[in-house]
Parts: C-alpha cells; sequence; structure tokens
C-alpha cells in the first residue's frame, strides 16, 4: 500500500474509532491555551486542567501575567511541577506578548516561537486548535505511534512532522495530530500496547510477543 494511501487509510480508521478526538487540555482562548501548553510540559494534561482554572481566574490577560509576581504563579502552578521556572516562563510571555504583540496571542510560527517556552510543538498547538490553521503537532505519543505504524521514522520531532504532512492533506494535519494521540493514550501505549485489540492491526507492522507482525493489507 503507498505511504499516502496507507495513511489516508489510517485516518480514516481514526476517524470512527476516535470520533471524539480533540485537545485535551482545557481552554477558551489563544491566550489560555498557549499557557496550558507551556504548561504541559513534562506533565500530563490532566493534571494542567487541575490547575488552569484557578491561573486563568488570576490572570485572564496578558498583561496580568507581564505584570505578575512569580512566586504568586508558582504557587498556583506549584502541582505541575517545575513551578519557579514555568512561572518565570509565563511571566516572560506575558511580556513578550504586551511588549510586541499589543497583549494577543500571534498566529504566525514565527512569531509564536519567539514567545519565552513555545516551541514548534506549542506553536502548532495554538495554530491549530485556537485559530483554526493546519498545523500537525508531533508529541511523543505522535512520534512513536507513526513509527510504530511505518509512517515516519525521522529521528526528531520536526521530520517526523514533514514526513506526516506529505502524506496527509493540510485540511487534515491538526485532527490527525490529536488522532495518534488518542490512539497513542488509549491503545499503542509506551510500555503494553493493546495490538490485538488494535483497529489498525492489519496495516501495523509493529511485533510483540503476544501479537505477532501483522500482514500489510496491500
Amino acid at each position: 500500500m503507498v505511504n499516502a494511501h496507507r495513511a489516508e487509510y489510517i485516518n480514516e480508521v481514526l476517524t470512527q474509532t476516535y470520533p471524539d478526538a480533540h485537545c485535551e487540555l482545557d481552554f477558551t482562548n489563544a491566550l489560555e491555551l498557549t499557557v496550558a501548553t507551556v504548561l504541559s510540559a513534562q506533565t500530563t494534561d490532566v493534571r494542567v486542567n487541575q490547575v488552569t482554572p484557578d491561573l486563568f481566574k488570576a490572570y485572564p490577560r496578558a498583561i496580568d501575567y507581564a505584570q505578575a509576581d512569580v512566586t504568586d504563579i508558582e504557587d498556583i502552578i506549584r502541582p505541575l511541577g517545575l513551578a519557579p521556572s514555568k512561572a518565570k516562563r509565563l511571566v516572560g510571555l506575558g511580556q513578550k506578548l504586551v511588549g510586541d504583540f499589543d497583549g494577543e496571542v500571534p498566529t504566525s510560527i514565527a512569531d509564536l516561537t519567539s514567545l519565552p517556552g513555545v516551541g514548534r510543538k506549542t506553536a502548532l498547538v495554538v495554530r491549530g486548535n485556537a485559530f483554526g490553521l493546519p498545523g500537525l503537532a508531533v508529541d511523543t505519543h505522535v512520534k512513536r505511534v507513526a513509527s510504530r505504524l511505518g509512517l515516519a521514522q525521522g529521528a526528531t520531532e520536526l521530520k517526523v512532522e514533514k514526513e506526516l504532512c506529505e502524506q496527509l492533506p493540510e485540511a487534515e494535519w491538526t485532527m490527525f495530530s490529536h488522532r495518534l494521540i488518542f490512539h497513542g493514550r488509549r491503545c499503542c501505549t509506551a510500555k503494553k500496547p493493546d495490538c490485538a485489540g488494535c483497529p489498525l492491526r492489519d496495516v501495523c507492522p509493529f511485533p510483540t510477543a503476544d501479537f505477532p507482525v501483522a500482514n500489510d493489507a496491500s
């Protein structure tokens, strides 16, 4: 099966399997999503969602972060770990937004990645989910699942992103990322993938001790 066709087939199966796939960080605007994604580094979305209601209530605007006392933010986000460094990033984020972007979250990747704590993955998450602009964000789940499915073999997130984007239309990029993440969290987990129960076992070359290499349905 040609790679592009395989990717389209996999996307169709994942669409049917996870019709509710979405960004699992809670947010109501671009600033909240940017902040939540910065906070999600080295922790889970579930834990981030537990602290952001209080954070968003205390700091609803970019200028609020810009003028905040770092220790006050630390107190709110402490359960996430790395509170001192994350709090400093949020203050810096607010200052950069106020100073360079009139307090508004920008839309371009170049502008987004100029913000403290915002790398390419975060920029793509914000573009795709807050602004509806195509972006295939690659996290550890996407990288792992794409590799196991034989869709991408790149050693870096950027290489994996380019490989996947070449196989799917732009309109599918954002949601395909969510679908791979859902699959990676619910089925194709890092330590114990449920290969026997996987809806993609007919096209997946990944072997396990309990489920041998599947035949490619080409």
